[in-house]
């Protein structure tokens, strides 16, 4: 509400606090990007070799490309000195120059992957879910079943908190996150919670499991395996570890919930929330509710169920998932016309499906220029001179310096910042395991002690880094800022830090193996 203040030193107050305000994440990006530039006018290139090393998981052999840590060599110019690669403010020819950074960004990787992958499962899903939303059908079920659990409330953010984390410890959910916040946020904010509190019971969740997991495939496993340990061993400890921190990041979001619902004036994402009470205002208890709505309701579950289906048995991932729900949208599409919710015609389901993957674009954006932020330092994988594939290489030189168990604690720092660079866990593994694991024999670290360094900084910065594809996406469907969550997300992210330092050094002294 708009108000006049007369007094004069209570304007100056308020001026002074108004003149600062967290930047926008695309302004944040903008200048990591220009960070990003200037280390190439510094680093030199290098590149490694890479090789083929082969391993069990679930009884099948499998193989993945790493690189040789003894391989490492700089690109030499004509001289024989390490050479420099500057970045320039625009290259032509599909180069990628600074200024082109955000283009190339936006249609870096494959359909399998970020950017061009998850920003199209974006668009679709976001298309789809704008068709379910048209129908009004969530808000009416949303308000019904507010009605019938009424003083039970409490127990959905546990019940989703530890289903989501159990998801990310057991088959890496990480992804399909998103699609889950779409249905859940409006659900939150109606039960008195906020958008942040949406994220921290899907996205952040399923990254406890995913960093805590005994058995994630994409992480943990592909890990054990290049460090030529036996696949899933020290699954007892992970289990334990999963079980601490699910339990120490549902009691933080129990307590913020709470408190955002006494008053909702503390949420961090109070003003973004309003997108969603604007939607809700109108809907009463009172609200339609037929079998057009059964109908729909039971098409998003038999969907929810088919892709947890598809993900677990079938190896689904961005391609199918986002076929899975775009067909949802179709076959809701059809209910919504034929029981004219909300009067429905089939126009208004394109437009509504074109409004949907609207909303996105803000978060598409934010996607794809983080993404330009590694070809700046060389995206081309370790085979090709680049910046990251020098730092990768000193920070490796600096932990092999280091008393033992400073080693273990390093090597679960710099696996933190790294993931900066390689949000990818699989990916991420193939990089730096192979140099991790014989510098863990080196310097007196078991390998076990090396891989849970590696998997607890891989996954707890997920949670927080804006060059990862799938917490953009999810703070932006639920039209969370970047700036307004790392506000909020840090002293938690400190405390899991924290945690994970005296988890690893106590693992070292205790020889976990």
């Amino acid at each position: 509400m708009d108000r006049t203040v007369t007094t004069p030193s209570h304007d100056n107050s308020l001026g002074s606090v108004s003149r600062w305000q967290m930047p926008d994440t695309l302004v944040i990006i903008f200048f990591v990007a220009v960070v990003a530039a200037m280390l190439t006018y510094f680093i030199p290139t290098g590149s490694f070799q890479t090789q083929e090393v082969t391993y069990l998981a679930d009884g099948v052999e499998k193989s993945r490309s790493v690189i040789d840590p003894s391989s490492f060599a700089f690109a030499l110019d004509d001289n024989g000195e390490p050479k420099l690669a500057p970045v320039g403010l625009f290259e032509g020819h599909g180069g990628a120059g600074f200024f082109n950074f955000a283009f190339e960004g936006l249609v870096s990787g494959s359909k399998w992957g970020s950017a061009i992958g998850v920003i199209m499962f974006m668009l679709v899903i976001g298309g789809s879910f704008g068709v379910v939303m048209a129908t009004g059908t969530i808000d009416n079920g949303i308000l019904k079943l507010i009605d019938r659990t009424r003083g039970n409330e409490s127990l959905f953010i546990p019940v989703i908190f530890v289903l989501f984390s159990l998801g990310g410890a057991v088959f890496g959910m990480g992804e399909e996150a998103i699609a889950f916040a779409i249905i859940i946020c409006p659900l939150m904010i109606r039960l008195g919670y906020d958008g942040i509190t949406t994220v921290m019971v899907t996205y952040v969740a399923t990254q406890i499991g995913f960093a805590s997991s005994w058995m994630n495939p994409f992480s943990v496993a592909i890990a054990q395996g290049i460090a030529g340990i036996p696949v899933l061993s020290g699954a007892g400890v992970r289990v334990m570890i999963w079980f601490g921190f699910t339990l120490m990041g549902l009691i933080f979001t129990m307590r913020y919930a709470n408190k955002v619902k006494l008053k909702p004036q503390h949420s961090f994402s109070y003003h973004s929330d309003a997108y969603f009470r604007e939607n809700q205002s109108k809907a009463s208890l009172e609200s339609r509710f037929n079998l057009g709505d059964i109908l729909v309701l039971i098409t998003i579950i038999a969907t929810i169920a088919w892709v947890i289906w598809g993900v677990v048995s079938q190896a689904w991932f961005i391609p199918e998932i986002a076929s899975q729900f775009f067909t949802m949208g179709v076959v809701i599409g059809i209910i919504g016309v034929i029981f004219k919710l909300n009067g429905m015609t089939v126009n208004d389901v394109a437009a509504s499906f074109k409004q949907g993957a609207a909303n996105m674009l803000e978060p598409c954006i934010l996607v794809g220029c983080a993404s330009g932020i590694l070809i700046l330092l060389g995206n081309g994988g370790p085979s090709e001179p680049s910046v990251l594939n020098s730092i990768l290489n000193s920070a490796g030189e600096l932990i092999g310096q280091l008393p033992n168990a400073l080693s273990a604690w390093f090597m679960l720092i710099f696996q933190s910042v790294f993931n900066f660079f390689v949000t990818s866990g699989s990916g991420q593994a193939a990089l730096t395991m192979p140099l991790m694991a014989p510098l863990a024999d080196m310097v007196g670290v078991t390998r076990q002690v090396s891989v849970l360094a590696f998997q607890l900084g891989d996954g707890f910065s997920n949670a927080i880094v804006p060059t990862s594809a799938s917490l953009m996406a999810t703070l932006g469907v639920c039209r969370v800022d970047w700036g307004d969550w790392l506000k909020f997300i840090w002293r938690f992210m400190l405390a899991l830090f924290v945690v994970s330092s005296v988890i690893v050094v106590s693992a070292h002294y205790l020889g976990f193996s």
